[in-house]
This record gives structure tokens, sequence and C-alpha cells, in this order.
């Protein structure tokens, strides 16, 4: 710019100097030219009083600053920048001494973005470990901006660097707390809605730990309401495939006629109502995991495919001969004993085999006694919150009761019963009717729990103990299974688990209609 502005300088005098020959005012020519000459060396001081101040501000500034040439070399660099190196500017513009303050780690790196985005031309940044004078290394973010003439060339790279180590370190130290924190909230709460801290319990979710990271097929047994499918739902979340769907199919809630469809899917046209191609719950599940909850359901028909999936790792859908490969871990449950459904020929104990490669019993809240005070508290904040009440205390009455009580519905009736006990309460105390829990049964009936033995070690003294209680229950109840004055609903069964038990202990149903 001063080179320009002297040339134009000289063109004008030169000009002024060539009129002057025919002038007859020399005088006045060469007053101009004082004049000119006065002005350029004012513009010149202006400039270096300018280009001082710039330097100045950006000296001061606490940035690292850096202005490098089109092709990388280093022109300039603030001294917050050769401080921190603890380098002159000389030292600093040496070949690679770039390259010998960064870290082992990063060098390669550092050099394959720098020689790249030099070649596109663009803005960019990135991030790299620098030595500092005292031998500490740390992390800045980069910033890379070229500085391009008046046709459109690069002429500078203007560049800047944050130090961001103190920002990473407590990035790094918030990772390790949320780790830990994570791992804290995982071990109270005890695998999402599974509460409790009895020893049967923690043998449970110890045998679920052991199992989750396998892709081994699960059984899970125990009674009715004692919490199989979130059993089912802990080892699914603990696997490899917990980023994957988990399907879950209530085997004893579909019609056994469309039960076929439901699992493996069918084509268009396959039976009446087949509008068009259905995908069934295995395809749904595929990369994830498959829950069949209450699998001593299914129908022999039903089962033999369902054996195939498991020994072959495909499937045909219903009405098609084209079979589909699958990979899907499978968990079934049950409240049954599969070991007499076989006996009795109602479920094949070739599948049996298949499913139970790593059983895992569920056991009653009767054996949780105290879980029980715990249960009871976790359920009262999930309602009182659902119903906008504020109960905060539990009453000692209350809790002997529940302590007491056997449940034959185990956390399934504990909850409802707790449910029940919120939408009824008019105080911060929580109360609940020992009426609530006595039903339609009789003292005598709470005398004999057949439903305690059905997954201990099965004696003839159990099974006899059993019969009785189901022929008990028969007799109360005239014969009926199911509905809510049924045998199943006094034994706290369901109404298709009673009719299995009630054949295979070959108990006549009709002798008690007719008493």
């Amino acid at each position: 710019m001063i080179e320009a502005t002297l040339k134009d300088t000289r063109g004008c005098i030169s000009g002024l100097t060539a009129a002057a020959v025919n002038s007859t005012a020399g005088d006045r020519v060469r007053f101009v030219g004082m004049s000119l000459g006065i002005t350029q060396r004012q513009a010149e001081e202006g400039i270096r009083r300018q280009e001082a101040e710039l330097r100045q501000m950006m000296d001061l500034t606490p940035l690292y600053l850096g202005l490098l040439r089109a092709d990388g070399s280093r022109l300039y660099a603030n001294h917050t920048a050769l401080d921190y190196f603890g380098m002159t500017l000389e030292q600093w513009r040496a070949p690679n001494a770039h390259i010998e303050f960064a870290h082992p780690e990063d060098r390669d790196y550092f050099l394959a973005v720098r020689n790249k985005k030099f070649l596109e031309g663009k803005s960019y940044e990135f991030e790299a470990r620098l030595l500092r004078h005292d031998g500490e290394f740390r992390c800045f973010l980069f910033r890379m901006n070229p500085i391009r003439d008046e046709q459109g060339q690069i002429a500078r790279w203007y560049a800047t660097a944050t130090d961001i180590e103190d920002r990473k370190q407590a990035e790094e130290g918030i990772k390790k707390e949320n780790i830990v924190l994570r791992e804290e909230i995982d071990k109270t709460s005890m695998f999402e809605e599974i509460v409790g801290v009895s020893a049967p319990l923690q043998s449970v979710l110890t045998d679920v730990s052991k199992v989750a990271p396998t892709d081994s097929t699960v059984l899970i047994t125990g009674e009715t309401g004692t919490g199989k499918e979130l059993v089912a739902r802990a080892i699914h979340k603990r696997s490899l495939r917990s980023a994957r769907a988990f399907v879950s199919v209530n085997c004893a809630a579909i019609p056994s006629s469309l039960l076929a469809s439901e699992l493996f899917g069918h084509e268009k046209g396959a039976f009446t109502g087949a509008t068009q191609r259905r995908q069934g719950r295995f395809e749904l599940a595929e990369g994830g995991t498959l829950f069949l909850d209450e699998v001593g359901e299914l129908p022999p028909e039903v089962q033999i495919t369902l054996l195939r999936v498991l020994q072959e790792r495909e499937f045909e859908r219903v009405g098609s001969s084209r079979p589909i490969r699958t990979d899907v871990r499978v968990i079934a449950a049950t409240n049954r004993d599969l070991e007499i459904a076989i006996a009795e020929k109602t479920f094949r104990s070739d599948l049996y085999y298949r499913l139970n490669v790593f059983p895992v019993l569920v056991p009653p809240l009767r054996e949780r006694v105290e879980d029980i005070p715990l249960l009871v508290e976790y359920f009262l904040h999930r309602y009182a919150k659902r119903a906008g009440k504020r109960i905060n205390k539990i009453s000692k009455e209350t809790l002997n009761i529940v302590e007491s009580y056997d449940w034959p519905g185990n956390v399934r009736e504990l909850q409802n019963v707790v449910e029940r006990a919120v939408i009824v309460s008019e105080s911060d105390a929580l109360d609940i009717d020992e009426r609530w829990l006595m039903g339609e049964r009789t003292a005598a009936q709470f005398e004999v729990q057949p439903i305690q033995h059905i997954y201990r070690p099965r004696t003839r003294a159990t099974q006899v103990e059993e019969k009785e209680a189901i022929e008990m229950a028969l007799m109360e109840c005239k014969g009926r299974v199911s509905g809510p004055f049924g045998a199943a609903s006094q034994l706290g069964l369901p109404s298709s688990t009673l009719e299995s038990k009630i054949r295979a202990l070959k108990i006549d149903k009709r002798i008690f209609k007719l008493s």
C-alpha cells in the first residue's frame, strides 16, 4: 500500500514538473512539490503507527494468535503464544518447531489435518495437545482461517488457539461421575422396578447378571405375579442386544388358531381374513429379544415350529414355504410346572430342554418378607404422585398386616392393594384394611397354601397337599374354576394353570358341582 502511494505520488510530481517547464511561476511549482513530499511522509508514519498499535493489541490479548504464509510457513506469533512455549519469535519461525511441541500421540493427526485442510483452502478447526515451557501438555482448540487478496488467492492464514484443558478435565470428571452414579442407580433400583434386598432376590439378580451378556435361552419360572417379565427385561437391558427391540408375547392371551400367525407372521391369503402380508413377532424382534410369557400354554403345533426356530434359527410365515433366517434371543416364562405338563403329554420334552438352558426361579413374595416394606413404600410413592396426594407415612399396623399376609398373588397383589389404599386414603398416612386381604377366603384356606410347593422339589407328600388344597377350593366354589369366585382366583393361579393341574392330579371337577 505504501509503495503504491509512493508510485502515485511520484507520478503526480513528474506530471507537475513537466507542466512547470512552460510555466512562468517556477517558485509556485517548487512549493507544491514540497507539500506533496510532506504528505507522503505523514502517510507512511500513520501506517507505521497503526501497525504498531495493531501489533500491541495482538500481543496483549490473552488468546494465542499466529499468522502464517499461504504455504503454512510461520510469520508471526503474539507474546501470549511465545510465552507459553518459552521461545523467541525467531525460534518459533524455525521449520518443524510446531511439530516438536505437539504431543507424540497427536503428531500424525496434527500433520494429516493440517496438510489436508491447507489444500482445501477452507476454514477449519481441530484439537491437539501442545507442550508448555514447564513440561506440561495442555489441550488446545485450533481455528484456522484463510485471508484472501483481491484476486481471491490465499495470501495468509490467521490462526487462533484456545486452551481447553480445564474443560476437558471437567468433562472427564463428569463422565466418571456419571459412570459411578449410573452404577449406584442400578444397584439401588435393583434392575429397574425389581425392588428388594432379600437373599432370595439377590440370588436371582446374580443369575441375571451372569446370563445377560450371553445369548443363551432363559426359562424364568415362578408363581403368578412375582415379576417374571421384569426379570426378562432386566436380562435384555444388560445384554449386548439392549439397543434393539424387546418384544413381549403373552401366549395365553392369544387364541390358539392365531398364535402361529402372531409369532411367525403370514402371507396374504394364508387364511380367511389375511388380506395382506404381516410380519410376526420374531421378525419384529430381529437382533433383539423375544419374551414368550406363559409359554406353557403353547398348542402342540406351535411348539413344533418354535422348536425348529430354536434349533435351526429359521422359520416360515404361515402360508409360505420360503424360510426366513432369524437372529433373536428367546426368553420364556411360565407359572406352570412344565415337568408335569411333559408327563401328561401337553408339553414337548425336547422343547423344554431347548428353553431350559439357563433356568431362573423367581421366589414368591412370602419368601421375601424383608422386601415387603420396601415394595409398599415404592408403590406408595408411585400411586400417591399419580393421584396428586401427599402420603408419606405408613402406619405400624399396616406394616404388621402386610408382613403377616402370605400374598398368594405375590407382588402384583401387593401392588393392587397399595393402589386401592392410596385411592381411598384421606390423610397423610397409608392404611390397609385387613378385610381387603381376606376376600372370599376362609381361615381354613389360609392354613393350606399349595402354591408355595409348586416350585419346590416335588415329592409325593407335596403333591398330596397340593391336590387336597385344590379339591378344597373346588368344593368351596362348587366346582367353578374361573371367574372372580372361582377356585383359580382363590388359589391365586391363572385358570389355565389350574385346569392343567386338575388334569395332572386326576381331579374330577364334576363331583364338586354335584355336592
